[in-house]
């Protein structure tokens, strides 16, 4: 009886340990599935030992080895299956993985506004983020900003948008029923940090150690799909989304991901939206992941000619950077990366944009400094004030290939700006303000000789003042006008020209402006 009672209970434990085990560790019920395979595996060999300790001496032998002859012949299979899924028999697959459409930098990429430009990275993003949480004395004891700040274009803004996450379990226990209230939005332009608060609260999160998890209840509804990169968004209304590329293996068993369809995920409602790719909607910018697009140039530019000779003579053989950023265009994010030759020089070659909601990608031939030399150099115009620089952001200056790099100090603060000639490096302009190194980054370039087209027409106006304000942007002092002929607003650092603190509301003034998308810039004061 005991014996029997025993049996039972080493059952019972094994039963409820595996369902433990799946429940943590969530393996996908696909045949393509790497983890599926080891889980299989290691539950076949905690079998065969579970069974011997359960039988003791009655333990059928034959049973055991029948078990572990099938453990072991998955696991042969598994790993032949891992090697005939690699690129070392599958070169040409895998450099076809993607489709590169050779481009024209000065027609692609078009020159922006100031207010367009995403000034800041991931870090200030996050250190922005951390500082209006901590404002926030209603919400900061219960719940902390999570670092994931995916960036979107939302209202045609360069936008990072993250939720909160429950502050730890106990307080998930006190306010899981009305979910977590908010979420954060930086506008990457011009550093303004919003919660945003939401009538019903978000109820599926990573931070939900449950069933509204989102890893659970996406394997509880889709068993056999597997996952991604899943990233955050929110759509033209505000309403968060989990934006869950499915991914699929092209190559054998296990090689060659490619993203086929995408689950939107409502993290309100819980409502989940297939889509095929090609349908995804518009306001989704975040489908394939950027370590995803970057593999897939790295195998096209590598297995050019075979995988051997990626490997040994490495003849032709190209590879991204270290290192990434994202730009705007058309209303997507795209990928950026440079691109240099296998050889461990310092200069890139061309570089290649990759959309995150199609896929599309392009390559441009750019030959210049890598993104970390021209980070250096900028560093070096400011080294006496030990300001740090982000990776470099690629913009359209004046019809020339430009870094434009913003420089930090110690508190992750922007203090200063960097424009870096990709082709002739050692042409660096710093400035206080975007307008202000444009100017300088311009003077140099004419310095240079360089041909320079000034798309930016600079226009006339005289009026009466009819509104004037002081604001403090980015450490600098900024007077904004209002002309009683004109509905926009005209805007001008204080340092750039002393002038404009002579004068007060209902003045006549006279100026020279570059027109801009939210304010003219006032370039001169006649």
């Amino acid at each position: 009886m005991k014996k029997r009672f025993f049996k039972v209970y080493i059952i019972l434990i094994f039963a409820f340990l595996l369902f433990l085990f799946y429940y943590i560790y969530l393996p996908v019920i696909n045949i393509h599935s790497s983890d599926l395979w080891i889980f299989i595996i290691s539950l076949l060999f905690l079998s065969a030992g579970a069974y011997k300790i359960i039988k003791f001496k009655t333990a059928n032998h034959n049973i055991i080895k029948a078990i572990l002859f099938f453990a072991i012949t998955l696991l042969i299979i598994y790993l032949i299956g891992y090697i005939l899924s690699s690129p070392i028999v599958n070169a040409k697959k895998y450099q076809s993985l993607i489709n590169i459409q050779n481009s024209d930098f000065k027609k692609d990429i078009k020159q922006i506004s100031y207010d367009e430009i995403p000034i800041l990275d991931k870090e200030t993003a996050i250190n922005l983020g951390s500082r209006k949480m901590g404002s926030m004395v209603d919400m900061v004891s219960q719940f902390e900003v999570n670092n994931l700040y995916t960036q979107i274009n939302y209202n045609a803004k360069p936008t990072r948008v993250t939720p909160l996450d429950y502050g730890n379990i106990f307080k998930w226990v006190t306010n899981r029923k009305n979910g977590i209230p908010a979420y954060m939005t930086i506008d990457m332009a011009t550093q303004e940090t919003e919660l945003i608060k939401l009538d019903n609260g978000i109820k599926y999160s990573f931070s939900e150690p449950l069933n509204r998890n989102v890893n659970r209840y996406l394997r509880f509804n889709y068993p056999t799909y597997m996952f991604d990169k899943i990233s955050f968004e929110i759509d033209d209304n505000g309403t968060p989304y989990w934006i869950c590329p499915v991914k699929t293996y092209s190559i054998g068993l296990f090689g060659g991901p490619v993203i086929k369809k995408v689950i939107l995920l409502n993290s309100i409602t819980g409502e989940l939206t297939e889509y095929n790719i090609e349908d995804v909607p518009m306001w989704v910018d975040s489908v394939y992941s950027a370590d995803l697009l970057i593999s897939y140039y790295n195998y096209y530019g590598m297995l050019k000619n075979g995988y051997f000779n990626s490997i040994l003579g490495q003849k032709g053989c190209l590879k991204t950077t270290e290192g990434y950023n994202y730009i705007a265009l058309n209303d997507d994010v795209y990928v950026y990366t440079g691109v240099t030759s296998v050889g461990g020089d310092r200069s890139n070659v061309g570089f290649v944009l990759m959309n995150q909601r199609t896929g599309e990608s392009k390559y441009y031939t750019i030959s210049g400094a890598q993104e970390t030399s021209a980070m250096a150099s900028a560093e070096g115009q400011v080294q006496h004030l030990g300001y740090k620089a982000t990776f470099p952001l690629l913009l359209n200056i004046s019809n020339q290939p430009t870094y434009f790099i913003a420089l930090k100090d110690e508190a992750g603060l922007v203090k200063k700006y960097a424009m870096v000639n990709i082709e002739k490096y050692q042409i660096v302009a710093i400035g206080d303000t975007i307008s202000e190194c444009e100017n300088n980054y311009i003077d140099l370039l004419s310095k240079s000789n360089i041909e320079i087209n000034k798309n930016k027409t600079k226009q006339n106006i005289k009026g009466k003042i009819t509104y004037i304000k002081e604001l403090v942007i980015d450490g600098n002092s900024h007077i904004f006008i209002k002309i009683d002929n004109n509905k926009k607003y005209f805007g001008i650092p204080v340092k750039n020209n002393l002038n404009i603190l002579n004068y007060q509301l209902n003045d006549n003034i006279y100026l020279e402006y570059e027109e801009q998308e939210n304010y003219n810039i006032i370039t001169k004061i006649n």
